[in-house]
C-alpha cells in the first residue's frame, strides 16, 4: 500500500461514520466531512473539510455514511471528481448498480456493518460492483476487519444480512427486555438459545449452514458485549436501531405479535427489498 492510497476520506459522521474512523485512524489518514457542522464540532483529532467534494478530491477511497434520503444529491456533488477513486457505500438498501448508474464507471464496493462497530466488534458483509477490483475487495476488507468479523458475499444476499446482522441484535435485545435480563447474568443456556434461533433464522432466509452459524455466534456475542460495554439498558440500545419504517421495525412488529425469528427475519429481509434502490 503506498502513503496515497492510506488516505481515507468519510462522509458522514453521524454513528456509523464517527465509528468507521476511530477504527480505521490506526491504518490510515482519515479526513472526515458532515454537512451537519453540529456534528464536526465533536471531533478534536482527524481532518476536517468544509466541502464534499474537497474531501473527495483529498482522498483516495471515500465512505458514503450518509441516510439513504441523502444518497442522491451526495452522488450528484461528488460526481465530478470520483476518477480514480474507490467508493465505498454502507446506505443500506442502495445497490452498487444505482451507484453506477449515477457516478458512471466508478469503483464501487457495497459494506453492511452492524451497531457492533461502535466497539469494533461489528459483523460486517462486503459486495464489490461491476467495476470493482480485486485489490478494491482486498482494502475493504482490511479497512473493516479493523472493525469485527468480515463476510465477502454476493450482493443480492446483503438484504438476508440486513435481516441477521443488522437488525438481528435487536431479537436479542428484545428478549431481555421482555424477560428483564441483565446483560451481566445472562445465563449459558439462554445464550446457546439465542444462537440457535438466529442461526435458523440466517438459514431461513438463504444462508447455508455454515454461514449461519457463524452468523449467529458473533451477533449474539457482540450485541450481549455492546450492552457490556456501552451500559445501556436494552430497550434504549434496541431503539437505537430501530428506525422509522426501517427492516428492524418490521422485524419487532412480528416478534411484538410472538412471531418467531425466523419470521421476523423475513419480514426483516421482505422490508430492505421493499427499500431497496437498484
Amino acid at each position: 500500500m503506498t502513503d496515497a492510497s492510506k488516505r481515507l476520506g468519510i462522509i458522514g459522521f453521524g454513528n456509523m461514520g464517527s465509528s468507521i474512523a476511530e477504527g480505521a485512524r490506526s491504518l490510515f489518514e482519515v479526513s472526515i466531512f458532515d454537512k451537519d457542522k453540529q456534528k464536526l464540532s465533536q471531533n478534536r483529532t482527524l481532518k476536517t473539510e468544509n466541502l464534499a467534494a474537497d474531501l473527495v478530491n483529498n482522498s483516495d477511497s471515500i465512505v458514503l455514511a450518509v441516510k439513504p434520503q441523502d444518497f442522491d444529491m451526495l452522488l450528484n456533488e461528488i460526481r465530478p471528481f470520483i476518477q480514480g477513486k474507490l467508493i465505498i457505500s454502507i446506505a443500506a438498501g442502495i445497490t452498487t448498480g444505482y451507484i453506477e448508474n449515477i457516478l458512471g464507471e466508478a469503483r464501487v464496493v457495497r459494506v453492511m456493518p452492524n451497531i457492533a462497530v461502535k466497539i469494533l466488534a461489528a459483523e460486517t458483509a462486503l459486495a464489490k460492483g461491476k467495476y470493482a477490483k480485486d485489490e478494491d475487495l482486498d482494502f475493504s476488507k482490511r479497512l473493516f476487519g479493523q472493525m469485527g468479523k468480515i463476510w465477502v458475499v454476493k450482493e443480492e444476499m446483503l438484504d438476508a444480512v440486513t435481516a441477521i446482522s443488522g437488525s438481528g441484535p435487536a431479537y436479542i435485545l428484545y428478549d431481555m427486555e421482555i424477560n428483564k435480563l441483565n446483560p451481566l447474568k445472562i445465563p449459558v443456556e439462554r445464550k446457546n438459545e439465542y444462537i440457535q434461533r438466529l442461526k435458523q433464522a440466517a438459514l431461513d432466509v438463504g444462508f447455508d449452514p455454515k454461514m449461519a452459524f457463524d452468523l449467529a455466534i458473533c451477533t449474539t456475542a457482540s450485541s450481549i458485549q455492546l450492552l457490556i460495554q456501552t451500559g445501556n439498558s436494552p430497550a434504549d440500545l434496541r431503539k437505537m436501531i430501530t428506525s422509522a419504517g426501517g427492516t428492524t421495525e418490521a422485524a419487532l412488529k412480528v416478534l411484538s405479535r410472538n412471531g418467531s425469528w425466523s419470521e421476523a427475519a423475513l419480514a426483516a429481509r421482505k422490508r430492505a427489498q421493499e427499500l431497496s434502490r437498484s
